[in-house]
């Protein structure tokens, strides 16, 4: 089988030669540079230039020059082999043949996702070496992968989210043949494939549009990263079309299983429909055969995209990461309270609680971390797997000053209590890479702009005054321990060692988060499938917390002891432990739990 997603733009190899379109609406001429010879290209209506090229071919060389001066790269280039400012490569999607013909996907309660780097998952950095442990991870109990972005950025070190080319892998990590047989490998061991993706904004260095489309941008939105994305104003279709079909290139074209939509809060849109509606239903529209997520990420804790129809699937997106679960455990676990951590510090428990019972901890309460501005909508109607949580992920490590893991942060008896819950709550759970036996490995934040070293200048000082606010960096000369994100010691600190797998302590933790998957798929797995009925939550006296799911199928309670003396607990007849630390005793009349001890329980429905 052969894939091809067409797009009204871009380089489509066609029987009469390539057909090459831009949309450059602020650009006087446009000339397709071909293998060195400019070509004039016809403008047509609202800004868009299209030129048929017969001597062109699969592998060529392309630009556009704009008024006679620069050449710009595609910016629906499908392979960048020379970086951001490099000219474009002619692509022939239709020349890989698939052998996944039979895959559908899996349904998302199944899911398991390992969030991965693929710049840093391995020695070789690459999609071929990535490949080479999805065995070992499905055997783990992962049933999905989930890339950083690899859409083409600045240099060949980045996280993903300076990407300027959406289109085009990175080449850094290979060739879109080679993603394309990551995905295949996926596919033969029952695994999905999800992909990061970023409609905010574009990274600061190799982005043109500004060149010749500066209505793709738009003064009336400001964002973290500059002038805000037209997506809602004059000569916005072209912007919005531009993004949909970036969804669907590589849900179709490569035959990805979901998506995660980056900070979809920094997409501002005072149309009608959101922009995020729209995506989700044009993807839904299209690709209606095929089992697809779409996993947002969305700091103001939207519920009315994550609701779920008569049957129980969602007609937009499916689940949202949830920061609140997160945050609330890593105040719980850490005590830190700086940063957004503020929002959750002053009652670490009670936050934690409602997250995992409800879906937000906050649900229309003030923050403090915002000046008291409110934040979320009513979510205990919605099903837990409407969340995705996490212990970890690329921004909780990267984003703190050295990359610290939780397991570098807290004994590991408390992490082993957290980790069990965290896997064992009817959540989609994700893991992020290494955190499956405690890497000793950082995650630290690195970027690659040799070529541009005022550039590289602004981000290694703006990197150290973002912790400038924090005490243990207000003395400048304790912000200059903070490691260079330009400097490749940097990226190369953060890649995983594989071989310690095999060690001691690590190896304990690998085996125990097996174990607990196993749980997962055969006990938490089918209850998660059958209809939510609504959920229940408690706090004791000493610390404790009392959470209770109901599902047609029956229900999952969770109990847990967080403080420094034990507890007892009332037990319901028809329940059953599935999962408990070893201080804990449960009959079936009485539960007892030791210090920092835990126990989870499956009853019948009620």
């Amino acid at each position: 089988m052969r894939r091809v997603h067409t797009m009204p733009f871009g380089a489509e190899i066609t029987t009469e030669g390539v057909r090459f379109v831009i949309w450059a609406p602020t650009a006087r001429d446009v000339r397709l540079v071909l293998d060195e010879t400019d070509f004039p290209m016809p403008a047509g209506q609202d800004g868009w230039y299209e030129l048929v090229a017969p001597q062109a071919r699969d592998g060529a060389r392309y630009g556009y020059r704009i008024d006679g001066d620069i050449v710009v790269p595609d910016p629906g280039s499908r392979f960048q082999p020379d970086d951001v400012h490099g000219r474009s490569l002619v692509v022939r999607p239709a020349s890989f043949e698939w052998s996944d013909t039979d895959w559908v996907g899996r349904p998302w309660e199944e899911t398991v996702l390992y969030e991965v780097h693929v710049g840093t998952a391995t020695p070789e950095g690459t999609y071929v070496g990535l490949m080479a442990k999805l065995e070992e991870l499905r055997d783990l109990g992962i049933t999905a992968i989930e890339l950083m972005p690899v859409a083409e950025f600045p240099g060949r070190r980045n996280w993903g989210y300076d990407g300027v080319l959406p289109f085009a892998p990175d080449a850094a990590y290979g060739t879109p043949d080679d993603l394309k047989r990551l995905v295949e490998r996926a596919h033969s061991l029952g695994m999905m494939v999800f992909l990061d993706v970023v409609y905010n904004h574009f990274g600061p260095s190799g982005n043109y549009l500004h060149v010749y489309a500066k209505s793709f941008f738009t003064d009336r939105h400001e964002t973290p990263w500059g002038a805000g994305i037209n997506i809602d104003g004059e000569s916005s279709r072209p912007v919005r079309e531009f993004f949909f079909h970036n969804a669907l290139y590589w849900l179709e074209e490569f035959h990805i299983d979901g998506l995660r939509f980056d900070a979809v809060h920094a997409i501002s849109d005072d149309s009608q429909p959101h922009f995020i509606e729209e995506l989700a239903r044009r993807i839904r529209e299209t690709i209606p055969g095929r089992e697809i997520h779409l996993v947002l990420e969305n700091e103001a804790n939207e519920a009315r995209w994550l609701g779920r129809d008569e049957a129980g699937r969602p007609p937009l997106h499916t689940a949202q990461w949830a920061d609140d679960i997160h945050n609330a455990w890593h105040a719980l676990l850490t005590g830190e309270s700086e940063g957004y951590y503020e929002d959750y510090a002053d009652q670490p428990l009670e936050r934690l609680a409602r997250a995992l019972a409800e879906g937000f901890a906050y649900q229309g309460d003030p923050s403090p971390h915002k000046g008291g501005a409110t934040r979320g909508e009513p979510s205990g109607h919605l099903s837990p797997t409407a969340f995705v949580s996490f212990l970890q992920n690329h921004d909780q490590v990267g984003n703190r000053a050295f990359g610290e893991r939780l397991s570098h942060l807290i004994p590991p008896e408390k992490l082993a209590l957290a980790r069990a819950l965290h896997l064992l709550a009817p959540q989609i759970p994700l893991l992020f890479m290494g955190e499956e036996w405690s890497a000793s490995t950082p995650f630290m934040f690195f970027v690659d702009f040799e070529n541009d070293p005022d550039l590289a200048k602004a981000v290694r000082e703006g990197r150290r005054g973002e912790f400038k606010h924090f005490k243990a960096f207000a003395d400048p000369e304790a912000a200059l321990q903070i490691p260079d994100p330009t400097d490749r010691a940097t990226f190369e600190r953060s890649k995983l060692d594989w071989a310690e797998v095999s060690r001691s302590p690590h190896c304990d933790v690998r085996a125990d988060i097996r174990g607990l998957l196993q749980v997962r798929q055969s006990e938490i797995t089918p209850l998660i499938k059958s209809p939510f009925k609504g959920s229940r939550y408690s706090l004791g006296p000493a610390q404790t917390v009392d959470i209770t799911w109901h599902f047609a199928a029956g229900t999952l309670r969770l109990l847990a002891n967080f403080g420094d003396t034990d507890s007892r607990h009332q037990n319901t007849r028809d329940a059953r432990p599935i999962w408990s630390t070893s201080s804990t005793t449960a009959t079936s009349q009485d539960i007892s739990l030791a210090p920092w001890s835990g126990i989870v329980l499956k009853g019948l429905p009620e």
